[in-house]
């Protein structure tokens, strides 16, 4: 763990054990910075001159290949902008226009819920007889048929942490004939990916988890490079055309990746973002995802064996977990309230989810013991059973 872990490289509140990474990444040390020397030598001095002189148009790109380095995709086949939300309908929409004779796009019961939304709301929009399809994740391979345009998944459940096999999930997709669409929200910077290898069509991501983006940071898009000169983007921006600055009335699309590319680039963000990524440069995926293992391991035992009031929601196999740990309990949003009030910081996630996010850049096994001791005292002396942690705010 040695050469992963690297407290001193974010900022990090004294007497407190941040346990939800997997939310939202803490801030790395170099950001402010940055981000001031951004806002006043390049906003402030540059102005409109800074889209050239900065490099701010090229940023969607260049940040796009840091990206694409930690999660195994080529270079020039991976593009930053826009909410996760928004990328999600790109690709899709992209996806089961692949198919034409297709209308079923197939989903599972655990993907995170923006995700099926944006489904249903590009079938509604289609209004050609396409259904969405969800089923129970362990379903997910004897229900992808030759009615299916798209398979779209998220890899790491969002509530469990349960991981799909990406490559055998891929390979059945194919086989059947329908396109594969993967959200890795949960995956980048959690554990190794290798889109190149799984050959699926198109990937998504968020980069505020585990990447540090920081909150509303720019998701990505990424899109198999001898589909890039094919798919037809259905979300046709501006920035997305092949000549931006021609202003031609009729849309052409880009030339590769850059054609998924849609709004304006939010330039601050991906600034703290480019600084963040720059904490990869040297990071070894597989040794962090032992790292991450051995953390959720030692934190299952410790909890299972001083606090059994908690049910293990997680797989036991860490093969087929991402890198958090989730616990049931039927008071989980209080007891939640009353470990993050004594400085653990985790979340939780209806119904009954307490759910702790295991980041050995900044979490060590000393942290991991503090932790479980808390929710020990928590969970013995009830000190969740108090109005103030049952009231629930808009974020739990």
């Amino acid at each position: 763990m040695s050469n992963i872990l690297r407290k001193e490289a974010f900022v990090l509140p004294e007497g407190v054990i941040y346990l939800d990474g997997n939310s939202l990444g803490p801030i790395p040390r170099e950001v402010p910075e940055r981000v001031q020397q951004m806002l006043n030598a390049e906003w402030g001095e540059m102005l409109i001159r800074g889209w050239n002189k900065a490099g701010w148009m090229d940023q969607p790109s260049r940040v796009g290949n840091m990206v694409a380095g930690i999660i195994g995709a080529p270079e020039g086949s991976v593009v930053m902008g826009d909410t996760l939300s928004i990328k999600v309908f790109q690709a899709l929409a992209s996806a089961v226009k692949l198919n034409p004779d297709r209308r079923v796009i197939l989903s599972d019961t655990g993907n995170f819920p923006s995700d099926l939304y944006m489904a249903e709301g590009l079938v509604g929009l289609l209004e050609q007889g396409y259904t969405l399809k969800t089923v129970a994740p362990e379903e997910v391979a004897e229900a992808i048929d030759d009615s299916v345009a798209a398979v779209m998944l998220t890899e790491v459940d969002y509530r469990t942490g349960r991981k799909h096999d990406m490559r055998a999930v891929t390979e059945m997709a194919h086989a059947s004939g329908a396109v594969m669409v993967w959200d890795l929200a949960h995956s980048a910077g959690a554990l190794p990916v290798d889109l190149a290898g799984s050959g699926c069509e198109f990937a998504i991501g968020c980069t505020y988890k585990y990447l540090n983006g920081g909150p509303g940071a720019p998701a990505f898009i990424y899109v198999r490079p001898d589909l890039a000169d094919k798919v037809e983007p259905a979300l046709s921006g501006w920035l997305g055309h092949r000549q931006p600055f021609a202003f031609d009335l009729k849309y052409k699309a880009g030339s590769g990746i850059e054609r998924m590319r849609v709004g304006t680039p939010p330039v601050i963000q991906l600034t703290a973002l480019e600084v963040a990524m720059e904490l990869w440069a040297d990071v070894d995926m597989d040794a962090l995802r032992a790292a991450s293992v051995a953390l959720q391991e030692q934190f299952i035992e410790e909890i299972e064996r001083d606090v059994p009031q908690l049910t293990l929601a997680s797989p036991r196999d860490p093969r087929t977990r991402g890198s958090q740990v989730s616990w049931s309990f039927d008071e989980g949003y209080a007891a939640m309230q009353a470990v993050i009030d004594r400085g653990v910081i985790g979340d939780f996630r209806a119904p009954d989810i307490m759910r702790f996010g295991f980041t050995p850049m900044y979490i060590d096994a000393a942290d991991v013991s503090a932790a479980v001791a808390v929710i020990k005292d928590v969970m013995d002396n009830r000190l969740w059973d108090q109005e103030k942690y049952k009231i629930r705010g808009k974020v739990t």
